[in-house]
């Protein structure tokens, strides 16, 4: 076994007998590759990633590549999940030099860290070949080798960056238009989503388009939101059996899945279910959202309620074989009850994707659709095939099930409290909210240390930015349905410790790493929000309601600096700002900050939760402490409704707060 024996990531054990002589990162392989001036390989993956498994297989357990790969090179194996700094600094490096990137990611690099090289998914005899060249072209000309990493290098840093902007903005409806009338443009309006083939679910993206299209009453853009919701809810990238979505879906028509399930996914895609809801009560989306649930729960949930990381998309070695089924299978499960089950999913004797005979399970018809042309009454139809879904969950459930990666990272398991907090305030079900607090609990205990700072993992001593900007935007929305102010002063010390060890006064952009973390070859910001939301762009929002909740113009100021500073970035490429344009929605339309106090509070404060407005805070109790409660607790039961340092009369009754939303 190699050095990544004694590793708790899941996707380092799974290295730790290959015949290559791996290094976890860190000092040891870093201080051995400048003693020995040898070349640094570092390879990054994660554990649900196919094509990582391939190469591993193909390469890293083959003793001749491994041979080749010990002689010239110190082997460095990181998990992207556990160190994202690595992965940033190294998946710069390979677009900036091929224009593209992914996993598995390969980068040679000086006995500094510079990179000289690097690419994604190589096959076993390119690799070796590649490896050859490296090792011959640093020994004989070491002088270019030097020269292209200080270019590199150099690009690196200056990747992505922003400048500072100082001179106050404007942001208005008109502006608004021009942006997501960029963004218009790439909708697929015949089957969701954006773009073609591969199409991921991208949930930050919709979530802010169904606010878009609420606030700016945009018809356009919500028949495009609804399309999505619905197409993907019915697509083959979802899991119609057990709940809960694929990462991606290879083709345009998110019929066959990229198979691994990724926490932070289904997370977000929980919060936006939830909230779409809300925005429009389609029965589909709470379907949706409580099978996520039951998902997580039953498969992602350690014994005392952390969220594991992702399952793999491969099982016995060959990809989706956990999900798919041929028609014979189904007929052997099922009997007579066969015919109606592959009609409503599409299974077809033929099968429906590459693997011949097989077939993800679909749907194209709504209930009411399916059962008038079967002339069946739609309650019958429901439950013949709730009845059969059952039974075909129970078979699947005997088959080798795919790797569990039970990482449990403080970032994904906030996105994942964050959607439970959601869920509890769409569908007012307590049991939500008792997997939330629980969860809560779990991180406060094993993730925060006795100085208050945050690790990402358990036992461990670094955290991100993102691990920071998501328990924070967890734990208020966690405030939000208790009216617990613990959580806030939680928040306010963990939002004050990333302005001291994270943000940039001389950029206005909060760094990714902290100030005393390991310094890397470069300190990167991560700015434009992608499958989650980037950091910066969650620490802006956070920062922009902790000013309202505390009244703290110093958060205010901030929250400000960052969105001025990306605005521009965001007029060119909306779909990459997708979480900073939520935030020029709110600077747009305000913020509506409801307080209930009194005895019935939270009789009001489930009731007011059923209308939606996307852009409020929710505060209250019988009692509190913050600036917005002061003299509002008197006899009986009120809402009080305040916008830009103005507050109504107090209402007692849910319609006259709505009124006076309405009319502020």
């Amino acid at each position: 076994m190699n050095r990544l024996a004694n590793s708790t990531s899941p996707y380092l054990l799974q290295h730790a007998n290959n015949p290559v002589n791996w290094y976890p990162w860190g000092s040891e392989a870093l201080q051995k590759a400048r003693e020995e001036n040898k070349l640094i390989l570092v390879s990054i993956g994660y554990s649900a990633c196919h094509w990582c498994h391939v190469m591993e297989h193909e390469s890293f357990e083959d003793e001749k590549v491994a041979a080749v790969m010990n002689e010239y090179f110190v082997c460095i194996k990181v998990d992207r999940e556990e160190r994202p700094d690595v992965d940033q600094i190294y998946m710069s490096a390979v677009q900036l030099m091929s224009g593209r990137g992914g996993w598995p990611l390969n980068c040679i690099c000086l006995p500094d860290q510079r990179p000289i090289y690097g690419g994604t998914y190589f096959r076993k005899n390119d690799w070796v070949s590649l490896l050859f060249n490296l090792a011959d072209f640093y020994q004989n000309k070491p002088d270019e080798a030097e020269e292209y990493a200080a270019r590199l290098t150099e690009g690196i840093q200056q990747y992505e960056s922003v400048g500072q902007v100082a001179e106050p903005a404007e942001y208005t409806k008109a502006g608004l238009e021009q942006i997501i009338g960029n963004w218009k443009k790439y909708f697929d309006k015949t089957e969701g989503g954006l773009g073609n083939a591969p199409k991921f679910p991208m949930p930050n993206n919709w979530q802010c388009l169904v606010r878009y299209a609420h606030l700016m009453k945009d018809e356009n853009v919500a028949a495009q939101v609804k399309l999505t919701l619905h197409k993907m809810a019915f697509g083959g990238i979802y899991d119609h059996v057990g709940g809960g979505f694929a990462r991606y879906s290879v083709d345009g028509r998110w019929h066959v899945p990229h198979f691994e399930k990724m926490l932070y996914d289904n997370a977000q895609l929980l919060s936006l279910y939830a909230e779409a809801y809300t925005w429009n009560p389609d029965p589909l989306y709470e379907t949706i959202a409580e099978e996520i649930i039951s998902f997580i729960l039953r498969e992602l949930t350690s014994p005392d309620i952390g969220f594991y990381s992702a399952l793999d998309a491969d099982s016995e070695g060959k990809e989706g074989k956990f999900y798919i089924f041929t028609k014979s299978e189904i007929e052997d499960i099922l009997g007579d009850a066969a015919a109606l089950f592959c009609i409503y999913y599409h299974i077809t004797e033929d099968g429906n994707w590459e693997e011949e005979t097989s077939n993800v399970l679909f749907r194209k018809e709504t209930d009411e659709q399916l059962a008038a042309k079967l002339g069946l009454p739609v309650d019958v139809l429901t439950e013949k095939i709730r009845i059969s879904r059952q039974k075909v969950f129970n078979a699947r459930a005997k088959r080798v099930r795919p790797g569990l990666d039970y990482k449990i990272l403080a970032s994904w398991n906030s996105l994942m409290l964050k959607g439970l907090c959601d869920a509890y305030r769409a569908f007012d079900k307590p049991a939500y909210l008792q997997t939330a607090l629980k969860n809560a609990d779990f991180m406060l205990n094993e993730l925060v240390d006795e100085n208050g700072r945050l690790s990402r993992v358990k036992h461990g001593h670094v955290a991100f930015l993102d691990d920071y900007a998501n328990v924070i935007d967890a734990f208020i929305a966690l405030y939000q349905v208790t009216f617990d102010e613990e959580w806030l002063h939680r928040v306010k010390k963990l939002a004050d410790i990333a302005i001291e060890h994270y943000y940039d006064p001389a950029s206005g952009i909060f760094f990714y790493t902290a100030d005393d973390d390991e310094q890397l070859i470069a300190r990167k910001s991560e700015i434009m929000d992608g499958v989650t939301p980037a950091s910066n762009s969650v620490m802006a929002r956070n920062l922009k309601k902790l000013g309202l909740f505390f009244d703290d113009e110093n958060y205010h100021q901030l929250s400000a600096q960052l969105l001025r500073n990306i605005t521009p970035q965001a007029e060119r490429y909306p779909s990459a700002y997708s979480n900073w344009i939520m935030l020029m929605l709110e600077e747009i339309f305000g913020t509506y900050e409801v307080a209930i106090t009194g005895e019935n509070y939270e009789a009001m404060r489930r009731q007011i939760e059923k209308n939606y407005i996307p852009n409020k805070i929710i505060l209250g109790g019988k009692k509190g402490s913050l600036p917005l409660l002061h003299d509002k607790f008197a006899a009986g039961t009120q809402i009080f409704i305040c916008k830009d340092k103005t507050c109504g009369l107090p209402s007692r009754s849910i319609s006259e707060a709505l009124n006076q939303i309405n009319n502020f």
